[in-house]
């Protein structure tokens, strides 16, 4: 098939697409007995309108998944839409158009635009966590953690956005503010429903441990997020009065130098403790604390203020009283809301000592070199460990035995024991919004007196989200909005069979998001969330890329329901993903994160009118590697266009040879041509494997240059070489502009998609970079010229010239009298 003369994507890439599809040519479970390899971007929430930071997320995916379907293995590519969320259920509450009617035409409006870029997604395996059945199973999970305890009921203080009106996690607080509406986050008790992850705390600290493919930051920040501390709880008494105050803390090798004990300013003993002169202080600084948000209270920077009870508790160990206050540094929700105070030891203690003049006591001195001064002389904390003084029957001892003698003894006494707690919190779900999961639970009054809720049964499920009036119930104001729908709220009891009401709270979007990946399996099976036998074959996921924002939230909790997955008997495997690949920010061409707020948003549809997909493809992986940030620039897009049509000019310079063959060796042109072709083969296949797709794309740029420079095909061999160069150039581009390289291959003879074709093994002989040539003369006179490497000894050298045929025939019947050798330039066989 004649190609024609100009570069015109808008010409082939709709034909490729449909082809591909038609085909079914991305379908997973093709190659059975093949390796697997499974590849996953973050799904998105479909907005409508796609951004180039979602190009370059799935686009690394769409390399790794084109490269070894190439490569010969079976690839699971899938794509889905995590389609709850506030941000519909927001739109409706301003412009009254029902979130499934809007959620739909974005997905409608998403998916066209992700087809227009020719990712190579199986879109026999979508799925829609907005459907009923997708979230039917997120309601099986519930009532199965539920029954195992790993689902419970309780009161606590959360993060309650004054603008989405509804609870968020402490993940999704920023400075004070909500992440999605920048509105203030104040706390607010409620009932609410939690997942027991924190019985899951050490075995997903210990699983980070073999994460061997994950960024380092990101299991950084999901250890410090886990918090796991060693230390002990102790008792101390309240003086005069019958309560005590248990604290936590690691330094107990420190607690002869406690010099003030402080509460949390809701921690439940501080009304009891508050003595009559201090009530009114006291009183006022708690409900000045109560208007601060906790992460404002605790954010690093933050002025440290607080207030004297009046009371005293008694050191456990000295036997001596030191003062009780309040302080906005201590939480209620963070150990046990009580901290013991050692401002020789603690940096934070001790700037709040100085400034309210607290007494400060060194009890732990270096083990070498110089010794602290007094408390009234110490200019900073000493946080070390050293060995101890004036700690009584403890002074002398190395820090760390004297924890575990103490530890011991206040076990031993009643008094506390050591103990092991964690940062990590458990994960309250529930949420006062329509669009989500309905959790599955119905009260009952005459059954549950108490109120903890019955799970539905399972043969009920789904429990389906009602039809409503968009401008009665999503008002934004009042109780959740499935409270306002009395025929869906109304129901039957389970038990009795009497009258009962519906949970009217939703699930957190984080579950859709947490075991989706397994649902991609087995999108349409109906015995369970996941086809077990799917399972042993695809799980864990090879490749998964996203942004590195998810860190604490979705990374984290999908590593938790991948282990309630394998405790199911759903699935093999504790960590969901092997490789984490977490990508950078495209910013707008001011050099600002993409945003509609900032009106710099790069819009995909403007880029592939214009150039075609394959332009936006190659610019995005060409812009940097992919975990670094990026600025726009149209220059450099044109710098991409240009480049894909010097490829085409290329194939159509040479479409002539397009069926060239060749049986005999390789020399001069002919054989440059083919060392160009093979070492571009060998580079891309290697960068694309470490990740480096810039590098990949470069070395594509420079072999295009070479094989310009290298010119017409003339000889049957450089034609043969020229054809042989264009097929590989195709392949080296199928993964990054793979319209193209379907166009051109086919215009070459090709009978089958390049992905399809495989990825050809280089030439080991022809990619070797140190190569110099020999000049072979037979008595003096040039016979043929060999190419070896560089540093070849002379025995090589002399190796190689023996065995060219032209050589051999020079010499035949004739007897070698001498071999002369000049490094690096040429060998003479002299002979008689």
């Amino acid at each position: 098939m004649a190609m024609n003369e100009r570069y015109e994507p808008q010409a082939i890439e709709q034909k490729w697409q449909t082809r591909w599809e038609e085909a079914g040519v991305f379908r997973a479970g093709k190659r059975p007995g093949a390796p697997k390899k499974y590849i996953l971007e973050m799904l998105p929430y479909p907005s409508g309108k796609m951004h180039m930071g979602h190009v370059r997320n799935y686009l690394i995916g769409d390399v790794y998944a084109r490269f070894f379907q190439m490569r010969g293995h079976d690839v699971l590519h899938p794509m889905g839409w995590d389609a709850f969320g506030l941000p519909a259920e927001n739109a409706a509450i301003k412009d009254g158009v029902h979130p499934a009617v809007r959620t739909r035409e974005n997905i409608d409006s998403f998916k066209k635009e992700i087809r227009s870029l020719g990712y190579s997604y199986d879109w026999t395996r979508e799925v829609n966590t907005s459907e009923p059945e997708y979230y039917r199973w997120n309601q099986w999970f519930f009532i199965q953690m539920l029954e195992r305890g790993l689902v419970y009921r309780r009161f606590s203080k959360v993060n309650w956005c004054t603008g989405c009106m509804t609870v968020i996690a402490n993940e999704q607080v920023k400075e004070g503010t909500c992440e999605r509406c920048e509105s203030p986050v104040v706390d607010k008790e409620l009932p609410e429903w939690s997942f027991r992850i924190t019985k899951y705390s050490q075995a997903l600290l210990d699983g980070l441990d073999e994460l061997k493919e994950w960024p380092e930051r990101i299991t950084s920040m999901q250890r410090n997020w886990i918090g796991r501390s060693e230390g002990v709880e102790a008792d101390f008494n309240v003086q005069g009065s019958d309560a005590r105050i248990r604290v936590f803390t690691t330094r107990v090798d420190t607690i002869y130098g406690c010099t003030y004990v402080v509460l949390a300013p809701d921690h439940k003993l501080v009304a009891q403790v508050t003595t009559p002169a201090q009530r009114a202080e006291v009183d006022a600084f708690v409900k000045k604390m109560a208007a601060i948000s906790k992460t404002d209270r605790t954010a690093e920077g933050a002025t440290k203020e607080g207030v004297f009870t009046g009371a005293h508790a008694i050191n456990p160990f000295t036997g001596q009283p030191v003062p009780i206050w309040i302080a906005n540094f201590v939480l209620s929700d963070y150990g046990t809301g009580a901290v013991m105070s050692v401002p020789a030891h603690d940096e934070r203690d001790f700037d709040f000592a100085r400034k309210y003049a607290l007494p400060i006591q060194v009890v732990v001195q270096p083990a070498a070199g110089d010794k602290l001064p007094s408390g009234d002389k110490l200019e900073a904390a000493s946080t070390e460990d050293g060995v101890l003084v004036d700690s009584g029957e403890y002074s002398g001892l190395p820090s760390a035995e004297a924890r575990k003698k103490m530890g011991e003894k206040l076990r031993a006494e009643g008094r506390g024991e050591p103990k092991v707690t964690y940062r990590q919190k458990d994960w309250g779900f529930s949420r006062q919004r329509y669009w989500g999961t309905p959790i599955p639970i119905v009260y009952c009054e005459k059954c549950d007196p108490e109120r903890k809720g019955q799970p539905v049964p399972l043969e009920q499920l789904p429990v389906r989200l009602p039809e409503i009036d968009t401008q009665t119930v999503l008002t934004g104001k009042g109780e959740p909005p499935l409270a306002k729908v009395p025929s869906w709220v109304n129901t039957t009891c389970p038990k009795c069979q009497g009258p009962a009401r519906r949970e009217t709270e939703t699930m957190d979007t984080f579950v859709d998001s947490c075991w989706y990946f397994a649902r991609y399996l087995s999108p349409h099976y109906e015995q369970a969330p996941i086809d077990p036998k799917e399972a042993q074959r695809w799980l864990p996921v090879d490749v998964y890329v996203g942004g590195p924002e998810h860190a604490v939230m979705h990374l984290l909790y999908f590593r938790f329901w991948t282990r309630v997955m394998k405790l199911l008997g759903l699935s093999p495997v504790d960590e969901p993903v092997k490789r984490l690949v977490t990508q950078g920010i495209v910013n707008g061409p001011d050099g600002r994160k993409m945003s509609k707020r900032w009106g710099n948003v790069v819009a995909p549809a403007s880029i592939v009118s214009k150039y075609g997909a394959d332009t936006a493809r190659t610019y995005v992986l060409f812009a940097g590697p992919p975990e670094r940030d990026f600025d726009w620039s149209d220059d450099q897009v044109e710098g991409a266009f240009r480049f894909l049509k010097r490829v085409w000019t290329l194939a159509v310079q040479h479409q002539g040879v397009a069926g060239a063959t060749h049986a005999g060796a390789y020399e001069g042109k002919a054989l440059e041509i083919r060392r160009a072709a093979h070492k571009c083969l060998k580079r891309v296949g290697e960068a694309i494997e470490r990740l480096s797709f810039n590098t990949a794309i470069a070395g594509s740029m420079e072999y295009v240059n070479a094989l310009y420079a290298l010119g017409t095909a003339e000889t049957p061999a450089e034609k043969a070489a020229m054809a042989e160069a264009v097929r590989i150039l195709c392949v080296v581009l199928t993964p990054f502009a793979p319209h193209l390289a379907d166009e051109i291959a086919e215009s070459y003879g090709a009978k089958d998609f390049t992905v399809t074709q495989g990825w050809p093994e280089f030439d080991s002989s022809l990619v070797v970079d140190d190569v110099i040539p020999y000049a072979v003369q037979v008595n003096g006179k040039l016979r043929a010229e060999i190419r070896v490497a560089a540093d070849a000894a002379e025995a090589d050298v002399r190796a190689a010239a023996e065995a060219d045929e032209r050589v051999q025939a020079a010499m035949a019947g004739k007897t070698l009298r001498k071999f002369v050798f000049v490094p690096k330039r040429l060998v003479n066989f002299v002979v008689g």
